[in-house]
């Protein structure tokens, strides 16, 4: 089938994005690339929580019959440029466009529809991961293009904690076997709530979020009410579709930590937990909890890959995962090149300043441990 069999068009309408979930499901189904944060429940609840009026640019491809093989969830951006960028924003891991596995048409029929729908503006891909739909995308685009990194993401093999146990040294492991042996003897048990159960637990989850980072700089967007809603409009829908998993950590009766996991058939990866302070005292390690948890489902689910997301904190190290690092990808049409050319720069120098920050702040310790040892 040619790409010009196939007919394009765009959404802006808030309603009319909310009916397409149906259809949307299935096409992202049928798009092996996709992970949890491109299922219509994430983006149309992130729609409602974070979207504005007028805004919305959903850009749709179908087959002759009304099949949707491909869809690209955009929005204009705020800023002095025009650009379309994807809907999901910072709280979102992994952006991308979906395209039916079935349909080879669709990357260049949904480029040109881009093309078409970006008229005058840049179209700005954030935080796309490697072997994303659109990479696809990007290969079949006509006009000015660009490719910068983005994000780094902490990825281990989809394996039971033995396996992942074989990653560190020995003497590292032999003290990990006696924390989860120390968990074990807790009698810390772990339930994996049911869709029903969803609104609770996540309410659960946020509070114990909140008490865990209490006076070390919890991150304000957790906290927020429209962050609540979105969450909880989204992952119980998520999770009776297999998408998500909420797991509570239970001692004594009493639930000490809970986890959120998002879920795809490719990838998954732990989004958000909270765990009671008390667990410090105790010397239980969360981390090690939930890794072991985690391990197991994602590897019993046949999945390949156990994403730690976004971001290299040092307790994430420990296990020696795979650096995998997110890329931006940038379009726009011939006449608006110099757009294009404006965004990149702009983000090299942000990037350049954040570098500087790291170095200076490297310095700044290696020179502490310096003095302090004189």
């Amino acid at each position: 089938m040619s790409p010009r069999a196939l007919r394009t068009e765009v959404c802006r309408d808030e309603e009319e994005f909310g009916r397409l979930s149906a259809e949307w499901t299935a096409l992202y189904g049928r798009c092996s690339s996709a992970t949890p944060f491109q299922s219509h429940s994430w983006l149309h609840s992130w729609w409602l929580s974070y979207g504005r009026p007028g805004a919305l640019r959903v850009v749709l491809v179908r087959r002759e019959d009304g099949e949707l093989v491909a869809a690209a969830p955009l929005m204009r951006a705020r800023g002095p440029l025009p650009v379309l960028t994807q809907l999901g924003g910072t709280i979102t891991d992994f952006t991308d466009v979906l395209l039916d596995d079935g349909c080879p048409e669709a990357a260049s029929a949904l480029a040109g529809a881009l093309a078409r729908a970006a008229r005058g503006a840049v179209v700005d891909l954030r935080e796309v991961r490697p072997g994303a739909a659109s990479e696809r995308v990007f290969a079949h685009w006509r006009g000015p293009r660009r490719r910068l990194p983005d994000s780094l993401c902490l990825e281990l093999p989809a394996v039971p904690m033995e396996g992942l146990l074989e990653r560190i040294p020995s003497g590292k492991a032999q003290r990990v076997r006696a924390k989860l042996r120390k968990l074990d003897a807790l009698g810390i048990d772990a339930h994996v709530v049911t869709g029903e159960e969803v609104p609770a637990a996540l309410d659960r989850l946020l509070r114990l979020h909140q008490l865990q980072w209490q006076g070390r700089g919890v991150t304000a967007e957790h906290t927020s009410e429209r962050f609540a809603q979105h969450l909880t409009r989204a992952v119980r829908p998520m999770v009776e579709r297999g998408d998500a998993m909420v797991t509570e950590f239970r001692l004594a009766g009493d639930v000490v930590a809970a986890d959120l996991t998002l879920m795809s058939p490719r990838l998954a990866g732990g989004y958000l937990y909270g765990a009671d302070p008390a667990l410090r005292a105790r010397k239980v390690d969360v981390a090690t909890m939930l890794l072991r948890h985690g391990a197991r489902e994602t590897s019993a689910g046949g999945r390949a890959t156990l994403s730690m997301l976004r971001g290299s904190e040092s307790y994430k190290q420990h296990w020696r995962p795979e650096p995998v690092r997110n890329r931006r990808l940038l379009l726009t049409g011939r006449g608006t090149a110099p757009l294009l050319w404006l965004c990149a720069g702009a983000a090299d120098a942000r990037r350049w300043v954040a570098r500087q920050a790291r170095e200076r702040a490297w310095v700044g310790r290696a020179l502490g441990r310096g003095g302090g040892g004189g």
